[in-house]
């Protein structure tokens, strides 16, 4: 190619792989995305998206937008289920609940969250709910929290041919004992979520979720790993970004969190369309002749 032709070409946007066929997010492949396709695309340095669901008729929409990773995340506790925490969520919700996503999806990879209790006890209750996960609803990965402790667990899924997601920073599941604050942020804390994410990688995890994590640290665990970090509340120099996707579209009531971009509020557009058929059906206007049968 001359250099004339050269600089003629159209530019490559920045995280972007050069053949954007291949591209987790835009990509033209229609089969379901695998880990093997995450990792090629943190080779090719791309970013890439990821949300959470929690139902097949949500899902559907994700997978035809081109989101290619969901999670079905144990925060369907707070913001699907009603309760005050992630601590309640059980393993037979949980796998109601992915079988619905991936019946929902035809690309995206899903994957099943381990809520607080399905692993704790040690590998083999880790494996028994992983694999109930992987053969009952059809997830192709599990995500677990914890970092040297969860270990054990993640090795075993692993060498069973289960993928692991990691979490680290804030988990969810351990609010009883850290409150819902930023990790990470002394010296000791650092290192320590340093250690964390390299031994999630040595045990086979193959990606790591950054809870609320400060932007440095999560860069520099970012270098540190040649598996992607997945960033929530984490900084801008992760390899992809997750969010609930109910504080995404605004349906989230009251406070959400700082990290949060309300993208739409769907919240007022349901409030406005339920008030609207109320007035219709108070009215006498709703029902019409064209929604009548004869």
């Amino acid at each position: 190619m001359t250099l004339q032709a050269a600089q003629n070409q159209p530019a490559t946007p920045a995280g972007a792989p050069a053949d954007s066929s291949k591209a987790l997010y835009g990509g033209k492949s229609t089969r379901r995305i695998t880990v093997h396709d995450i990792a090629a695309a943190t080779e090719r340095g791309e970013k890439w998206p990821m949300l959470t669901a929690y139902d097949a008729m949500t899902a559907s929409v994700f997978d035809e937008a081109g989101i290619p990773v969901m999670l079905v995340g144990d925060s369907m506790g707070n913001c699907h289920l009603g309760y005050e925490t992630t601590v309640p969520v059980t393993m037979d919700e949980i796998a109601i609940l992915s079988a619905a996503v991936v019946r929902g999806t035809k690309r995206a990879l899903i994957v099943g969250d381990l809520p607080f209790g399905a692993y704790q006890e040690g590998p083999v209750q880790a494996l028994r709910n992983a694999t109930r996960l992987v053969k009952e609803s059809g997830v192709g990965a599990v995500k677990l929290e914890g970092g040297e402790r969860s270990l054990p667990q993640t090795e075993l899924l692993v060498s069973a041919g289960i993928p692991v997601m990691s979490h680290l920073g804030l988990t969810p599941q351990s609010v009883n004992t850290m409150g819902y604050r930023v990790q990470g942020r002394s010296d000791e804390a650092a290192h320590r979520l340093i250690r964390d994410a390299k031994a999630a990688q040595d045990a086979g995890a193959f990606a790591v979720v950054l809870e609320l994590v400060p932007a440095e640290v999560a860069a520099e665990i970012t270098r540190s790993l040649h598996i992607p970090t997945i960033g929530i509340g984490a900084g801008p120099d992760t390899d992809a970004q997750v969010l609930v996707y109910t504080d995404m579209v605004g349906l989230t009531g009251g406070k959400v969190p700082r990290f949060t971009k309300q993208y739409a509020n769907m919240r007022k557009v349901l409030g406005d369309a339920a008030k609207e058929f109320a007035d219709e059906v108070v009215g006498g206007t709703f029902p019409q002749p064209e929604h009548t049968f004869h």
